[in-house]
């Protein structure tokens, strides 16, 4: 009884591994056992015309993987000659399909067309029965990412990234103009002789005063008391003898009442002309030169107005009579009487 109870059992338990081996094991080939590339197509005959849609799958595709690449299709005819040729990008579930119409110039012969699809050095093929015959008007539809070229679709080119210049921003996938920004003003700063002109640094040009002027506070004042003619003999006021002449003027002759009194009324009648004088001087060097000559004995006799004291009126007044006595007996007594000897030289020997 034993011996038949332990029998049923090994029975019972071979009978069940053999139904589980049965029914699991196309299941288990259907997962495990798939190619590295699987294709199928819409149709196995196909006729002039028709439009044939090749499905396939990629077995452990990762579409991270830097080995990822595209896969690509070729169709033979009989002959071993390409009839239609293609490449396309898996989904990322390794996934893919293409499709391609049958018949054209390339479709010659019917029998047995060739599809082989390859990827990473793997290939799967599918046959096609071509028959030929009338051509069947077929609408061919592609997906999204594929074009109609002669009808067979093709993947479209990838559109290049937009890029805008460096005045332009993206907005909306479109390169539009940025807006002007406002341009930052900063007055420059100006050295020392120039000044700052509608944003521009410019020499300041100073005004030039008439003779007998000068400038002072901006303005041109009437000069009192100037060497106008003895300046431009001399070519500038730094000279030694216009130095000298200023100095018996301010410390001598107007140290006094008498002497201020003198260089008053001499002014009035002096600037009447001097002007006029030193604007000639300035035109004609040779006349300049004449005016040197004749005012440099007079400078000389100035000299002696340096021995008056300071304030002094008397001293400053007698050495001022002293040096206009001179003066008029040098360019004017001086002068007639060589005149006058001259004239009766001459008239006593006619």
């Amino acid at each position: 009884m034993k011996m038949r109870l332990t029998a049923f059992l090994m029975f019972a338990l071979l009978s069940i591994s053999i139904l589980s081996y049965g029914v699991n094991s196309p299941v288990f080939a259907d997962s495990h056992d798939l190619l590295p590339v699987n294709t199928s197509s819409n149709i196995d005959i196909v006729a002039n015309g028709a439009n044939v849609v090749i499905s396939g799958s990629l077995k452990d595709y990762d579409p991270l993987l830097p080995s990822a690449g595209a896969v690509t299709y070729v169709v033979k005819s009989p002959e071993n000659n390409l009839v239609t040729v293609g490449q396309l990008i898996p989904n990322s579930n390794g996934t893919f399909e293409f499709s391609f119409i049958a018949g054209g110039i390339l479709w010659k012969l019917s029998g047995d067309y060739v599809v082989e699809t390859k990827y990473g050095g793997n290939t799967s093929k599918l046959i096609l029965d071509y028959v030929g015959g009338e051509l069947v008007v077929d609408t061919v539809t592609c997906t999204s990412n594929q074009q109609l070229v002669n009808g067979v679709c093709i993947d479209k080119e990838p559109e290049p990234p937009v890029t805008c210049t460096s005045n332009q921003q993206l907005v909306n996938g479109v390169c539009i103009d940025k807006e002007p920004e406002p341009p930052v003003t900063q007055d420059p700063i100006c050295g020392e002789g120039t000044e700052l002109v509608d944003g521009i640094c410019k020499v300041i040009k100073e005004p030039q005063c008439p003779a007998g002027y000068s400038m002072k506070d901006g303005l041109c004042v009437e000069e009192k008391g100037g060497c106008l003619i003895a300046t431009a003999a001399y070519g500038t006021e730094l000279a030694p003898q216009v130095q000298f002449l200023r100095e018996v003027r301010d410390n001598t002759v107007l140290s006094t009442v008498s002497g201020t009194a003198f260089m008053s009324g001499f002014n009035t009648i002096y600037y009447s002309f001097a002007p006029t004088i030193a604007d000639m001087e300035r035109e004609n060097p040779m006349f300049q030169e004449a005016v040197r000559a004749f005012i440099t004995p007079m400078i000389s006799t100035l000299s002696i107005m340096s021995l008056a004291d300071n304030g002094s009126e008397i001293e400053v007044l007698g050495l001022g009579i002293s040096v206009i006595a001179l003066n008029l007996g040098m360019y004017i007594a001086a002068p007639a009487l060589i005149g006058f000897k001259v004239h009766k030289h001459f008239k006593s020997q006619k």
